[in-house]
C-alpha cells in the first residue's frame, strides 16, 4: 500500500527521472511511480496483486492507484487535512469505495506495528540521498526488512496516516498492509508533473460502502 504518503510544507524540487529526462519542479505536486509485489507470494490474493502502481500527489491529498491486467483496479485517496483515506475497488461489475476516518486509520496501523531503527548508511536512489531504515514486526521480532526513505523532497509529515509516522520524509522502498495482503513498493521514477485536482475526486459511478462490507469483498476473493 504505500503505500506511502505524501506531504508536508512547501517545495519546489528539480529532479532526474530515469529516462534521463530533466522534470523541472513543481510546487507540492508531482507523480511517483513504483514496482510493487505481495511479500507472500502463497497469499491467497497473491495473484491479484499489482506488478506497479503510481502515486500522485498535490499539497495535502495523494491517490496511489493500482491494476491487475486492467481487469482488477484499486486506489486509496488520502486527505492528510482531513485524515482520512478512500479505498476504491473496480472489478468486473463491481465499483464500490468506502472512507476510513482518522480513529479506523489508527486501528488499521495497530495491526501493522512496525519497530523503526535509523542508520547511517544511505545511498543515492533516482537521484535522491536515502537514508536506510531497520525495520522490524513489533508483534513477531523475528520478520525484519529495510527500507529507504529520502528527506530530499522534504515533506516531512507524509507519513502521518501509516504505521510509518515516526518517518520525516518520502519513503521509496517499503512494504505496507492493507486489506489483509502485504506488499513492498520500490520506487522507480519520479516526476514533478501537475496534477489535476479532479485525479482525487471518487468517480460518480461508485458505490459507497461501510469498510466492513470492502472487507467482506476481500475476504470472498481468498
Amino acid at each position: 500500500m504505500f503505500f506511502a504518503v505524501l506531504y508536508a510544507g512547501v517545495f519546489i524540487f528539480s529532479i532526474q527521472s530515469c529516462s534521463g529526462e530533466e522534470k523541472k519542479g513543481g510546487s507540492e505536486e508531482g507523480v511517483i511511480e513504483f514496482d510493487s509485489k505481495a511479500v507472500d507470494q502463497t497469499h491467497p490474493l497473491s495473484g491479484l496483486a499489482p506488478g506497479s502502481a503510481i502515486l500522485r500527489y498535490k499539497k495535502d491529498k495523494f491517490i496511489i492507484e493500482m491494476s491487475t491486467m486492467g481487469m482488477f483496479n484499486t486506489s486509496v485517496i488520502g486527505n492528510l487535512q482531513d485524515k482520512t483515506l478512500i479505498q476504491t475497488v473496480k472489478f468486473m461489475d463491481i465499483k464500490q469505495f468506502c472512507v476510513e476516518n482518522e480513529g479506523e486509520i489508527k486501528e488499521e496501523n495497530n495491526g501493522y506495528k512496525v519497530k523503526i531503527e535509523e542508520t547511517k548508511e544511505t545511498k543515492k536512489m533516482l537521484g535522491l540521498k536515502c537514508f536506510k531504515l531497520k525495520v522490524s514486526m513489533v508483534d513477531n521480532p523475528s520478520v525484519t526488512f529495510d527500507a529507504w526513505y529520502t528527506k530530499d523532497l522534504g515533506m516531512e509529515s507524509c507519513n502521518e496516516l501509516t504505521p510509518y509516522a515516526v518517518v520525516k520524509g518520502v519513503l521509496l522502498d517499503y512494504r505496507i498492509k492493507k486489506m489483509g495482503m502485504e506488499m513492498r513498493f520500490l520506487a522507480k521514477k519520479i516526476s514533478s508533473t501537475e496534477v489535476p485536482d479532479n485525479t482525487f475526486e471518487v468517480p460518480t459511478n461508485m458505490k459507497k460502502v461501510s469498510k466492513a462490507e470492502m472487507q467482506k469483498f476481500f475476504n470472498d476473493l481468498q
